[in-house]
């Protein structure tokens, strides 16, 4: 309830304390929040914070000294790992994602581009046939990709990593990257136009730039799945020269039963390209999927 009272041609608005009823609800459903919240970041950064103190620790200290930090950190721990096979792995990784990767946001934002643009019964067509890419699941196109691969000669190459993935990560890409289309103003194109743009010119100098952020977020959600797919990199590459880290860490557990510090060492490298690519990206992570979804 507000009560006015005029004094001296002033108006002076009073809140009565029934208007402050809602603040002790408000301030424990935040702290609730927050401490579910402070309980999932536990969750999920305790075993990266495990496996990271204890890829310093000699063997008898893992299982000995499992919650104490390191009598002696064994820095070799890393030196060891890297000489041992983790450095072709994780170079077999980086070739697969980037590549993945640039070919991914190069056909993913050029259909986009086209499906954004022009509306005719082939475009929703194409669109309903993307869309039904978000349904295939990896496992169930297994047998028929290795005979494909098989036929093609391309078992046991980067290509037979390569091609799946951008396969499998181009529908989602295509429908961020369209989403985020649709909310660039029809002005900026037509201007281009006039003034004498191409075709291209357009998708290049307008819609690319301003596209930034959801750009950005294909490149995370691509770059995650490419780093850590494991099925297609076990089945389709046999060579351990060729093997990307998931599949390469498996190897690697073999050769290394009984020294988890090495193993835990290499595990550590295989998970510090990602994390830093999310912690340096966030922001545009965040930013492109909420201003992808404003239309679909």
């Amino acid at each position: 309830m507000i009560s006015v009272t005029l004094t001296n041609s002033k108006e002076h608005v009073t809140t009565s304390p029934k208007g402050s009823k809602f603040k002790p609800k408000t301030a424990l459903s935040g702290g609730i929040i927050y401490l579910g919240l402070l309980i999932f970041a536990v969750i999920i950064l305790y075993p990266l914070y495990w496996m990271f103190v204890s890829s310093f620790k000699s063997y008898d200290e893992i299982y000995n000294q499992v919650w104490s930090l390191p009598s002696v950190w064994h820095f070799e721990n890393y030196t060891t790992a890297w000489s041992k096979g983790i450095s072709s792995y994780f170079v077999n990784s980086a070739f697969v994602t980037i590549i993945t990767i640039l070919l991914v946001v190069l056909i993913g934002s050029m259909a986009a581009f086209v499906l954004s643009r022009y509306k005719t019964r082939w475009i929703d067509v194409a669109l309903l046939f993307t869309i039904g890419g978000l349904m295939m699941n990896p496992q169930v196109a297994l047998i028929p990709l290795f005979e494909i691969l098989s036929w093609s000669n391309l078992i046991n190459t980067h290509w037979a990593l390569i091609l799946p993935y951008v396969a499998f990560r181009l529908p989602l890409t295509i429908i961020l990257i369209r989403a985020f289309f649709l909310s660039i103003p029809k002005e900026l194109e037509e201007s281009a136009i006039i003034d004498g743009c191409s075709e291209f010119g357009v998708y290049f100098r307008i819609y690319l730039p301003l596209s930034i952020p959801i750009l950005i977020t294909s490149v995370v959600l691509t770059a995650y799945f490419a780093w850590n797919e494991f099925m297609f990199a076990t089945v389709f590459i046999d060579s351990t020269d060729l093997k990307t880290i998931p599949a390469g860490l498996m190897g690697f557990r073999d050769a290394l039963r009984t020294d988890w510090g090495v193993l835990l060492a290499g595990m550590v490298i295989a998970t510090i390209p990602m994390i830093i690519l999310l912690v340096v990206l966030q922001k545009y992570l965040v930013r492109g999927l909420s201003d992808g979804s404003v239309k679909g």
